[in-house]
């Protein structure tokens, strides 16, 4: 990251050839140095090493890629090969009074390189804390929670421990002490301080109280169901690569609390272990992951892959150990998984070690489908249908049937899902529905946290190739839910809807339903309002007495006031501050319309006129039929539109090769007919060279002071599959617009599958506001369901209606320069403004890497019958419904230079 050697990304791949335990000769070295004063006092030598207690001194390195080799003042103390894991070495017998010199060799590739092919960049180097520590405890406890009680067992440390606040004194190693100790759950994380006082030195640690148990295939803390609302974690920094400083890492915690994700994964490594004391303190369930991966032995069927390689079984047996002459007792002993490793012997001497070490934690590995030696069934992106069939316990079976019947009685868990690249992911909802529906199912974990996006000069952000390597997985790194920067997706705002940890349910307009769904706590933390909205204006709002169990509350009147679409809103907000969030932070929200938009009478046309252009009003269209003059503001089309920028999930799970096929990115539009009278008829036909597959598109315009259209569409030939979009497409001058404010859902973007994290209302943003800045440039900023929008410049602006709702986009560059960017830079404003109003857009779903969108949320071949008008989404539909058959109503109006809205179109 400081300029000595180039970032590498690969996913599967090992960037050197798969020759273990061999790695290539030209293998990038660092070499580091580091002065340093032992402070006074402090005494070397042997008499001050492991003999002599206090006055000794330890070496740790919490991080270093791959190879490290250690010398102190000229003396060499060992070498390590596990990455991600904490090193130990004694140096007591070199250390000086005074000046001391630390020396560090470090070589990008080792046999141990082998081990560590974990979908991330290669940076090689010292990325966590080194530090010297006089302290040779090791404290060691176990606290479970048994029938409403606090047990600590104390396993090892260096003399009494004490637990004041629990009235503990004394206790010493090997003893096991009941307590009247409050739980620890994420939802409640309660600890507690334990002093233990050794020869010559204090060590303090924070003890919480809980048992994870499985029964009957459910999984449990505290003898209670526990659903993993959770996020796959990977350590990165745009600008410090591996090197995560601590702050962030709080942020991370904090941000993840505060979109209600209650678990995280530690994909594929152990993290810095004060992470995990973070998650300790605010509350996160952990799956902390071993750091063995070798994926890249899958593209040679696993031919001597080291999961199945006697040799190894040290390391598998102790994963978090480091190797050479080292402190062999692993400090964060009790986490023990792989991923994406294969099958092999070592997989049965990693587990039968764990659970001699610590029974208490159950185990997973998601790699091996027999779960031989797991305690969870876990898998990586199976699709709802197949997750619908495990929660039945209707999954394909085993071929042993004992493994078989043995597998049925574990817990499930998707140890990834819903893959969180670029726009998405799509399906969230289903997936949790289905994860709350069945008792078997734990949750699972998206994939994943955080954009690995490096900070670039030129890209602004960086991803696979962009640093010239010769092997790399481009984009495939740019995956999650926040981007480089750690500022929230769409993806994970729709992530925190759907995690909701209370539901609304609604009863006419008078009563709610709320539903508790924490597992381990009751709403009286939560602070409950109810507001009505009329035309996304407040009308109305009351603070709503709820029960601390939920339940059936009584609302408060919702009729008078203008008329116009009503709304109700209901929110869940923390009454009071507390660790992660401050009072008034938003944990839940629910909706219902209270009544629909009141028709606009009708109004009397009037017919349009031939002179060289023809005109209705202060509305022109040139001879074929094109619109060229809005209300004074010079436009082009809107004219019939399928194409859209493709989505990663577009793109990796080959809809996009589909689309191109097709020809729909360059799609001709040919005029038959232009009919002048008290309407304006154009019939054009639109189609792509090399096909006989085409669009009938017939545009019917009327003019009543607004100019109205109904677009008639009508498939020709039998189309092979579902279309991107389905809409049109017309530019505006981009000075006469800066500002779109619209009622619909919002404030972000949403599409068939995302958006839950959009409420209907009234918002406002600029043009620029409206896009989301994804690493890789591709379709976004899309707002579905939109009832009216007002495109506001300094000079007035129009007004968009849709009968009754339709999708709005609003760009300063085209679908083409969209698709053709690749990174945000490449996507430069022109001089015009790109409007895109839609019927039906293609589902996002989460095909990168899973499943696409469900089949009722893509847009069906183009091949029924032309309807009438566009039907409205029912109100118990889940989803938004769109059939790319016919677009109707869509009336624009001049709008006040005062920028004032008209209530009707």
């Amino acid at each position: 990251m400081h300029g000595h050697g180039a970032p590498a990304y690969t996913n599967v791949s090992f960037p050197i050839p798969i020759d273990p335990p061999h790695v290539p000769g030209e293998n990038p070295t660092g070499d580091y140095r580091r002065v340093f004063e032992l402070p006074d006092g402090w005494q070397g030598g042997r008499q001050g090493g492991r003999q002599g207690g206090r006055q000794g001194g330890r070496l740790r390195f919490e991080g270093a890629e791959s190879f490290a080799r250690v010398w102190l003042n000229g003396h060499e103390l060992g070498f390590s090969t596990g990455s991600r894991l904490p090193v130990e070495y004694d140096a007591a017998p070199y250390l000086r009074p005074g000046r001391n010199v630390l020396a560090v060799r470090v070589h990008q590739w080792s046999a141990a390189t082998y081990l560590e092919d974990q979908d991330m960049w290669w940076l090689p180097g010292i990325f966590r804390d080194v530090t010297l520590t006089r302290s040779t405890a090791d404290v060691y406890v176990r606290a479970d929670h048994r029938d409403g009680r606090g047990v600590l067992a104390y396993l090892e440390g260096p003399g009494p421990l004490s637990i004041p606040e629990l009235g503990v004194t004394g206790l010493e190693p090997g003893g096991e002490i009941t307590v009247e100790a409050e739980p620890w759950t994420a939802e409640t994380p309660r600890l507690y301080e334990a002093v233990v006082a050794g020869d010559g030195e204090t060590v303090r640690l924070r003890v919480g109280f809980r048992t994870i148990s499985i029964e009957d295939g459910v999984l449990l803390a505290n003898g209670r169901p526990l659903l993993l609302k959770g996020v796959n974690r990977h350590e990165f920094h745009p600008e410090h690569g591996r090197a995560v400083p601590y702050e962030t890492m709080r942020e991370d915690v904090l941000l993840m609390k505060r979109h209600n994700v209650n678990a995280v994964r530690t994909s594929h490594y152990p993290p810095h272990p004060r992470f995990l004391d973070l998650c300790d303190e605010l509350g996160l369930w952990v799956i902390d992951e071993c750091d063995l991966e070798t994926h890249g032995f899958w593209e040679v069927g696993w031919r001597a892959n080291p999961t199945d390689d006697p040799p190894l079984r040290r390391r598998a047996a102790r994963p978090h150990a480091p190797h050479g002459r080292t402190r062999q007792e692993p400090p964060q002993r009790h986490h023990v998984v792989a991923h994406e490793a294969g099958v092999g012997r070592n997989l049965a001497v990693m587990a039968d070690w764990a659970r001699e070490r610590d029974p208490s934690r159950p185990l997973h590995y998601e790699g091996d489908r027999s779960c031989a030696h797991t305690d969870v069934y876990s898998r990586m992106y199976a699709s709802h249908a197949e997750v619908e069939l495990i929660g039945k316990r209707e999954e394909d079976p085993l071929d042993d049937p004992e493994l078989d019947a043995r597998r049925r009685t574990l817990p499930f868990l998707q140890c990834e899902y819903a893959h969180a690249m670029g726009n998405g992911p799509g399906g969230l909802a289903e997936y949790q529905e289905l994860f709350e529906r069945h008792p078997r199912l734990a949750g699972g974990f998206i994939w994943e946290w955080i954009d690995h996006g490096i900070a670039h000069p030129v890209h602004e952000y960086a991803y696979g190739g962009d640093y010239g390597e010769p092997v790399h997985d481009s984009n495939f790194v740019i995956d999650g839910l926040v981007f480089p920067d750690r500022t929230p997706s769409p993806g994970l705002t729709d992530l925190k809807k759907v995690f909701e940890p209370v539901r609304f349910t609604f009863d006419g307009d008078d009563v709610v339903r709320v539903v508790n769904g924490y597992g381990f706590r009751d709403l009286s933390h939560l602070r409950f309002t109810a507001t009505v909205q009329v035309e996304g204006e407040t009308v109305t709002e009351h603070v709503l007495g709820v029960p601390a169990d939920g339940g059936e509350v009584a609302l408060p009147g919702a009729g008078g006031g203008p008329e116009g679409e009503r709304w109700l809103t209901v929110r869940a907000e923390l009454a009071e501050d507390q660790p992660w969030a401050p009072a008034g932070h938003e944990v839940a929200w629910g909706q219902t319309r209270l009544a629909a938009a009141t028709p606009a009478p009708a109004s009397r046309t009037t017919a349009f006129t031939r002179d060289g252009l023809i005109t209705a009003g202060d509305c022109a269209f040139d001879a074929s039929g094109r619109l060229v003059r809005l209300f004074g503001l010079e436009v082009e089309g809107p004219r019939l539109g399928l194409w859209r920028a493709p989505t990663d999930n577009d793109r990796y799970g080959g809809l996009e090769g589909r689309w191109r096929a097709l020809g729909l990115h360059r799609l001709t539009h040919r005029v038959d007919e232009v009919s002048v009278g008290d309407e304006l008829v154009v019939r054009t036909r639109v189609a792509a060279a090399a096909t006989d597959l085409g669009m009938r598109a017939t545009y019917r315009w009327t003019y009543d002071g607004g100019l109205r259209l109904a677009l008639e569409i009508e498939p020709e030939g039998e189309w092979p599959g579902p279309i991107p979009r389905l809409g049109v497409d017309m530019t505006l001058p981009g000075a006469a617009v800066d500002r779109v404010t619209w009622f619909g859902p919002g404030p972000g973007e949403s599409y068939q599958d995302t958006g839950m994290a959009a409420r209907v209302g009234r918002w406002s943003a600029t043009v620029e506001e409206l896009q989301t800045p994804y690493v890789y440039p591709q379709e976004n900023g899309h707002r579905a369901d939109v009832r009216w929008a007002v495109l506001t410049g300094e000079q007035g602006g129009i007004r968009v209606s849709g009968e009754p709702a339709f999708g709005l986009t609003a760009r300063r560059w085209s679908a083409a320069e969209l698709t053709a960017a690749r990174h945000r830079p490449d996507l430069v404003p022109g001089d015009r403004l790109h409007l895109h109003l839609d019927l039906a857009h293609q589902g996002i779903g989460t095909a990168t890497c899973g499943p696409g969108p469900p089949a009722r949320l893509r847009p069906a071949p183009p091949n029924r019958p032309p309807c009438a008008s566009a039907s409205p989404p029912r109100e118990d539909a889940p989803m938004r419904t769109a059939v790319p058959v016919v677009m109707t109503g869509t009336a624009v109006q001049g709008v006040r230079r005062s920028g004032r809205c008209p209530r009707r179109p």
